[in-house]
């Protein structure tokens, strides 16, 4: 096990972006957060520090509870091979998933349990009685037992999960249940994802967030955009030379890099001039990159000549916990290398490199902010982050309705949800038409920006788990007297 340094940011910037009476309840609750847990730590558990949403959330909430004064830490759990395709196993059966039909037998349950005793040497030393541990997802939960006898008081995190139990999330569960039954309390990002037999009282719904001052989604200027883009070898050189600067999360100045070989299997750059369809997000199936591409090339006649398709997730090299990922993003390569020229010409994958996060955050915020049309169309969702940080950029984005993403899109409004995930010929018509609606992707924009300032930004998660330590401490509290 590993900790992740994250330096703290004050929460007086979020002035910036809230009207006054939001600041101040922020500001009550984070002092009272610090009374609170005065000689506690929060700590966090999660299974990789780049690559995926939670990684994303954790740089800030950390940062955050830091700057609110409460000591906040960040530890990664270390795994091999096979514990991370157990835990992607378990994580695609909780979406409702089969995944890649493996088995959960007896074996996978003692490695998972060996892999997670070795992280726990130097926890002794580590925590605390009264310590406050967020477990997340199912590569850390069963740790829950043993943090709890060193007296920590343990909250298992879940970030995924299915609207409708079937057989393959009944499976996943059965897996885990002995271990997040050792856990105080279970926070989901939706009600219906908790399983029906935990105790309601223990239960919280916290939807996720966005930091609008990261790297990812603060405002960038089309210079900055164009320089980001060009520089990194994804789109030809636009109006000007640009500008390729950009603020890191602890404040210092970072430049992005020349890059030649982010688009995979191509020797150019897209065009300058094209309208670009976008989806951002990890090389996993349940983000069903393939069927983007499939959606898009066989309905290539629905766009407009300009317009182009790119599909970018992570360099797969950088992301230690999914083992999923060559497999999905080779998948992608034979797809688009059938391809007829002409359509083949309007298709590209694009990975970006893991190695400098606030980098990769600065290209998915240029890439994000270039899109005239962001798509997430997942098979499953636990929440949709992508979704969120295109929102909050004015773009319109058509993503599937599943999981998060109902909650967070307003059909029609805030964006335009796909019924059935799996109907391409609807999918490229819903798409097709908001290139050939300009005026309507600037409405969509519009309020999709308005519904993540109302709804999903980070004073209402800090608040939000404000109350439950608060909770948690009362609660331990009582029970001591």
């Amino acid at each position: 096990m590993r900790e992740v340094s994250i330096g703290a940011l004050p929460l007086d910037r979020f002035a910036a972006v809230l009207p006054e009476e939001r600041v101040a309840l922020l500001k009550t609750a984070a002092d009272r957060a610090a009374h609170l847990l005065t000689g506690r730590t929060v700590w966090n558990v999660s299974s990789t520090e780049r690559g995926g949403g939670v990684a994303e959330m954790l740089q800030t909430l950390v940062a955050y509870g830091q700057g609110a004064g409460v000591r906040t830490r960040w530890v990664v759990v270390t795994g091999d091979e096979r514990f991370f395709t157990v835990t992607k196993r378990l994580h695609n059966l909780i979406h409702g998933f089969a995944g890649d039909r493996g088995a959960l037998d007896a074996s996978d349950e003692a490695h998972y349990r060996e892999v997670l005793a070795r992280n726990l040497d130097g926890w002794q030393e580590r925590v605390r009685p009264g310590d406050l541990v967020l477990l997340h997802d199912p590569q850390t939960v069963g740790l829950a037992g043993a943090l709890r006898t060193l007296g920590a008081q343990v909250i298992w995190r879940c970030h995924i999960g299915t609207d409708r139990a079937d057989g393959h999330s009944s499976r996943g569960w059965a897996f885990l249940r002995p271990y997040f039954e050792d856990a105080d309390a279970y926070v989901f990002s939706r009600r219906e994802y908790a399983p029906a037999w935990l105790p309601a009282s223990r239960v919280w719904v916290i939807p996720p967030s966005l930091d609008p001052f990261s790297a990812k989604n603060a405002p960038m200027a089309d210079e900055s955009v164009r320089g980001a883009l060009h520089r990194a070898g994804i789109v030809e050189r636009l109006d000007g030379d640009g500008n390729v600067a950009f603020v890191r999360r602890n404040g210092t100045s970072g430049l992005v890099r020349v890059h030649r070989e982010l688009l995979v299997d191509e020797e150019r750059p897209l065009p300058a001039d094209a309208a670009v369809m976008l989806q951002v997000s990890r090389w996993d199936r349940l983000k069903d990159m393939a069927g983007v591409l499939t959606g898009f090339a066989d309905h290539v006649d629905h766009f407009p000549d300009g317009v182009h398709l790119l599909l970018v997730g992570p360099d797969v090299r950088g992301v230690s916990d999914d083992p999923e990922g060559g497999q999905v993003l080779g998948e992608c390569r034979q797809l688009r290398a059938a391809l007829p020229p002409a359509t083949r010409a309007r298709v590209h994958l694009c990975c970006l490199p893991m190695d400098d996060v606030d980098e990769n955050a600065h290209l998915v915020n240029a890439l994000q902010r270039h899109a005239s049309v962001v798509v997430q169309k997942s098979l499953m969702e636990g929440f949709g982050l992508t979704v969120t940080e295109a929102m909050w950029k004015e773009r319109p984005v058509v993503a599937s309705a599943v999981g998060g993403i109902v909650d967070q899109i307003e059909d029609g409004v805030s964006g335009v949800l796909l019924h059935d995930p799996a109907d391409l010929d609807h999918f490229a018509t819903l798409a097709a038409d908001l290139f050939r609606d300009p005026g309507r992707q600037v409405r969509i924009g519009t309020a999709a920006h308005e519904r993540v300032a109302r709804e999903f930004l980070g004073d209402r998660h800090l608040i939000q788990y404000g109350e439950l330590f608060a909770a948690l401490v009362a609660g331990s509290r009582s029970a001591s007297r």
